[in-house]
């Protein structure tokens, strides 16, 4: 499981403990340190501990969506919002949940009608990078 850098100032509540075992679950270690990492060099961890804490901690453990689910619902919403970087972290968090890469390419086509052809184009070409980078 990724830990907060030595000189990191992540306050340790039990929410944050969770919420790190999620997300290094999902999102896998090397993505979640490097997170970290980041916003301890940054000097404000504060975005990370709230994001850690509510989304992972919180919103993620909660019952009425397994994990599959809230990935494909996740997944959706970054297409319409065409946020294409934490796009390809949540695509690989899906993997790792148990969505095929069949479910993915179908959720781009069903995409298309809601978001629009480019933002569908655009998650399509990202997951094929992910896929590809998967491969490798």
């Amino acid at each position: 499981m990724a830990e907060p850098s030595q000189n990191a100032d992540y306050t340790p509540t039990p929410a944050f403990a969770t919420g790190l075992e999620v997300r290094t679950e999902v999102l896998g270690p090397t993505h979640v340190q490097r997170a970290l990492d980041a916003a301890a060099q940054q000097g404000d961890t504060s975005l990370q501990q709230l994001v850690t804490e509510f989304a992972w901690g919180t919103v993620w453990t909660r019952e009425g969506l397994d994990r599959k689910q809230r990935s494909l619902a996740t997944v959706s919403m970054l297409i319409a919002l065409n946020r294409p970087q934490e796009l390809a972290g949540h695509l690989r968090g899906a993997l790792a949940n148990g969505v095929t890469p069949e479910e993915l390419r179908e959720l781009m086509v069903h995409s298309a009608v809601y978001c629009g052809f480019p933002a569908a184009l655009d998650a399509s070409r990202k997951l094929t990078e992910v896929l590809d980078a998967a491969r490798s």
